[in-house]
């Protein structure tokens, strides 16, 4: 695909998705689809939610059309439009029914399984200069990373335009990459995720107008997960790349999920002990904790552009982010917060 050609599809999408959100509005309002702030939440108005329909529609669309004109192999096509459309149908259901968190799991399970079947499975992992067989064993893994991948972006999705910049920044990051290492569908997949995202942060941007929901949430973390696994299989661009690209919401919901399950509590409940939760409490603005964590994922996209294109720099380049995330993490922990109300955990 020349630039001339990426540029157009993104400002394609982008018009699409913008355009395709304000109807999703109107439909959230007149259902009266609405998030309602309480004691955890990041926000202070009733909002609709559910926007990311849109992004799912205009991206799925988009990869059905790219098949049908030959720019994207069917293999790929089905793994990513029939998995993404499971979960979007979950997130969904969920918006509007509230799922159990046994259904949720299962047809995250089931959309994962459907990827990774599609695709190939993941029987190797590059790992810098070295290559790991997996055997069978890479097909589960890379089904549990594809369901990490969903859950990490509901898990992040708490504040105005934070989960939907961090998709527009680690695809447009992540198409580059996969671009210069002639993977021209898979890059294709990446700027269509870019350009729906960037259409739907106009409308998600602080002071948000409208919410991703899990049905844009779940989807996004989705086709990241998805897209890892497949330039994995195609030995191009490593999954470590792409957890790289994606650091700093792989490293605040892993660690933060980890402690909540250490210290007994119920981790799948909503609560406010992410670092970026955490500095909306101290007081930082939701445009303030967004912008910073774009100017980090700049930052992560050099490294990451480090690792593919000098894998002996790969243990490096992963000591340095977890050192530099550690301490950022480290810092947001000892913040001064005011006292939560009472019966709240933070």
């Amino acid at each position: 695909m020349t630039p001339l050609g990426a540029a157009g599809l993104l400002a394609a999408a982008a018009g699409a998705s913008w355009l395709m959100t304000a109807r999703v509005r109107v439909y959230a309002l007149r259902k009266e689809m609405l998030d309602v702030p309480n004691e955890r939440s990041s926000h202070a108005l009733p909002t609709p939610r559910g926007g990311g329909l849109a992004v799912v529609g205009v991206t799925l669309a988009a990869l059905a059309g790219a098949w049908g004109a030959g720019l994207l192999a069917g293999k790929v096509a089905a793994a990513f439009i029939g998995g993404g459309a499971i979960i979007a149908a979950t997130g969904w259901a969920d918006d509007r029914l509230h799922l159990s968190p046994v259904v949720r799991a299962a047809l995250q399970c089931l959309a994962a399984w459907w990827a990774v079947t599609e695709l190939g499975g993941m029987p190797t992992m590059i790992l810098g200069t070295s290559t790991a067989t997996l055997g069978p064993f890479g097909n589960l893994l890379a089904v549990v990373f594809i369901m990490w991948s969903v859950n990490l972006f509901n898990f992040m999705d708490g504040i105005d335009g934070l989960a939907t910049s961090e998709a527009v920044i680690v695809s447009l990051a992540g198409a580059a990459m996969l671009a210069s290492r002639d993977q021209s569908g898979l890059a294709l997949v990446a700027l269509v995720v870019a350009g729906a995202s960037a259409g739907f942060l106009r409308w998600n941007w602080s002071p948000a107008r409208i919410f991703l929901g899990d049905v844009g949430s779940g989807f996004l973390g989705f086709m990241f997960g998805g897209l890892a696994v497949a330039s994995e299989r195609g030995g191009q661009v490593p999954v470590i790349c792409w957890m790289m690209l994606g650091g700093v919401f792989v490293f605040d919901a892993t660690v933060t999920l980890t402690r909540r399950v250490l210290h007994g509590e119920r981790w799948y409940l909503p609560h406010r002990s992410h670092a970026y939760q955490r500095l909306i409490v101290a007081g930082w603005s939701h445009a303030q904790v967004t912008s910073s964590v774009l100017a980090l994922d700049l930052v992560l996209a050099v490294l990451a552009w480090t690792t593919l294109r000098w894998p002996q720099w790969t243990g490096a380049a992963v000591a340095a982010l977890l050192v530099g995330l550690a301490a950022l993490y480290t810092r947001i922990e000892r913040l001064r917060l005011p006292a939560p109300p009472s019966g709240v955990l933070l």
